[in-house]
């Protein structure tokens, strides 16, 4: 009977004329989707005893990367901005702790957009070597009859335990700006605009980034050889469009012009006035690779570079190579791509749980941007990636091996050699037994240092920044050189010899770089410390 009710309403309904281009538009769906989530990760890495410091634990990516590394065994320490007795933050603690049977995820507040904040958090880190919530969690009480009362000097002697495995910094992927017809009336701020808070925000997260990454850097240094330790930077997939704005107009200027006035290192003395919301967002994702890579060129320039040990009863041998990797530290770049929560809801200002709280008043979501979500989420279930699906570029430079400790396969050449000796001797004698020689091979994909993942491979960004004019007076130069020569005279200092690879605009953009977020962290450390003496004093 129903079968037949069934038959009976598709007669009356379905349009027959039209099947095979419905099945041709299903599939093609089908198939759009496929391709739009990107490849999976064929990778898999225990992480037991591995301990990972992560930024943007509470965004809808950073929540998912969470669940991966409490599901491997990793110890977390996730960065909040809200107390850790929080209810947000309780709730999310004990939820992973009790799903994945993982008692050694932890929280520690640390506002990204106060230096203050950051300082004091790696300072504790350092010297105490664990957070406020690990000191908190209650320890297992062992009770004994025959046990006597301890003194303190019966105490065992705590050491600061302050391993850090991997950094992975998951704050820079939100996506940040909002079309003009979505802004809210009220800035948050009154003195100045949404877009010059936006941007603002946007160089508060890339100095974070930055001044955890040096303050960290004497924990990760003094680490065994045999660690293997990665920083992994998540950037916004707008690069490419960055990427070819530099290579058109030849013009990069890497400076925080809301936070340096004017604009330092800029390769031109002209810049565009206005840029569009994706072309900003690729510039701060440009920067952060060519920081990224910079770095690992640093790390490469350390005196002394470190070899591995061989395994206990392994026949394979460690291999290292100069061009390869020089160091045990590896920080790369990755870009998961397009998401559908943690960039389109954000650029329609439809993410119904953004509050934040400025100075003045708060600046809440759009109800147009949450109908214009809700009316294209079909057509973004097709073309954007799910948390899960944008995890998978993160997940593989994780996993993936190191050239650093990859150890070779012994290889066996049959190539007897015949002494003197053992032909002189007679035919009695026992035969030459084949000499093995070990041959260094990498058969499967390795990490490559510095680099930017997407889509679980490398990608190759062709840059041509020329080398920043010189600003330096002429009589300040002659000075400068001829402080250089009494010093020269004198104790010699020691340089790092960084190699141009010529990746990612060469050493020259990753200088450039590099000084200019040292001279926006000046301003920035200038600036949080005038804020928070006003506040103490208040």
């Amino acid at each position: 009977m129903v079968l037949k009710v069934v038959e009976a309403f598709a007669d009356k309904f379905f349009p027959y004329k039209y099947a095979w281009h419905i099945l041709i538009a299903i599939i093609t769906a089908l198939v759009l989707r496929a391709f739009s989530q990107g490849r999976t990760t064929n990778r898999e890495r225990d992480l037991h005893d591995r301990t990972f410091l992560v930024t943007g634990g509470l965004t809808p990516l950073g929540l998912t990367l969470l669940q991966d590394l409490a599901q491997r065994g990793a110890k977390i320490i996730a960065l909040s901005p809200h107390p850790i007795d929080s209810p947000a933050v309780t709730i999310l603690v004990s939820l992973l702790r009790t799903t994945y049977n993982n008692e050694n995820i932890f929280a520690e507040q640390c506002h990204l957009s106060d230096p203050d904040s950051i300082r004091s958090f790696c300072m504790r880190f350092l010297t105490e070597g664990e957070t406020a919530d690990e000191k908190s969690k209650p320890q297992p009480k062992q009770e004994s009859k025959d046990a006597s009362p301890t003194t303190s000097k019966d105490k065992p002697k705590t050491t600061t335990d302050s391993r850090l495995d991997g950094i992975i910094f998951a704050h820079e992927y939100q996506h940040i700006g909002i079309p003009r017809f979505l802004r809210n009336k009220k800035p948050i701020r009154a003195t100045i605009s949404q877009g010059e808070e936006e941007e603002t925000q946007r160089e508060y997260n890339s100095l974070a980034t930055f001044l955890i990454t040096t303050l960290l850097l004497p924990a990760l240094l003094v680490a065994p050889v045999e660690r293997d330790i990665r920083i992994i930077n998540i950037v916004n997939p707008f690069y490419a469009a960055a990427a070819a704005s530099v290579r058109a107009s030849k013009n990069f200027d890497p400076a925080f012009s809301h936070l340096v006035i004017p604009p330092t290192f800029s390769t031109t003395s002209s810049s565009p006035t206005t840029k569009s919301v994706f072309l900003t967002e690729g510039l701060r994702s440009l920067r952060t690779i060519i920081f990224t890579r910079h770095l690992q060129r640093i790390f490469d320039a350390l005196p002394k570079p470190q070899i591995p040990k061989t395994e206990e009863g392994s026949s394979s041998i460690p291999i290292i190579s100069a061009r390869m990797q020089r160091s045990n530290i590896v920080a790369v770049s990755v870009s998961p791509g397009l998401s559908r929560v943690d960039t389109i809801s954000r650029m329609l200002n439809a993410d119904w749980n953004l509050v934040e709280s400025g100075d003045s008043v708060e600046r809440k979501f759009s109800w147009i941007g949450v109908l214009l979500y809700i009316i294209l989420l079909p057509l973004l279930h097709i073309a954007t990636k799910s948390p899960k699906a944008a995890i998978q570029s993160i997940l593989h430079s994780l996993f993936l091996p190191t050239p650093f400790k990859i150890l070779s396969q012994s290889v066996s050449d049959s190539i007897p050699e015949t002494s003197k000796k053992n032909q002189d001797d007679d035919s009695n004698s026992a035969p030459s037994q084949p000499t093995k020689r070990p041959i260094s091979l990498i058969r499967e994909e390795v990490l490559k240092p510095g680099a930017l993942y997407a889509e679980c491979a490398v990608v190759n960004l062709d840059l041509s920044i020329p080398p920043p004019p010189s600003t330096e007076p002429q009589d300040q130069k002659e000075s400068g050189s001829q402080k250089g020569k009494e010093k020269a005279q004198g104790l010699k200092e020691e340089v790092l010899e960084i190699v141009d690879d010529g990746e990612y605009g060469g050493e020259i953009a990753g200088r450039v770089v590099w000084e200019a977020y040292e001279v926006a962290l000046k301003v920035w450390e200038k600036s949080g410390s005038r804020t928070s003496g006003g506040k103490k004093d208040s």
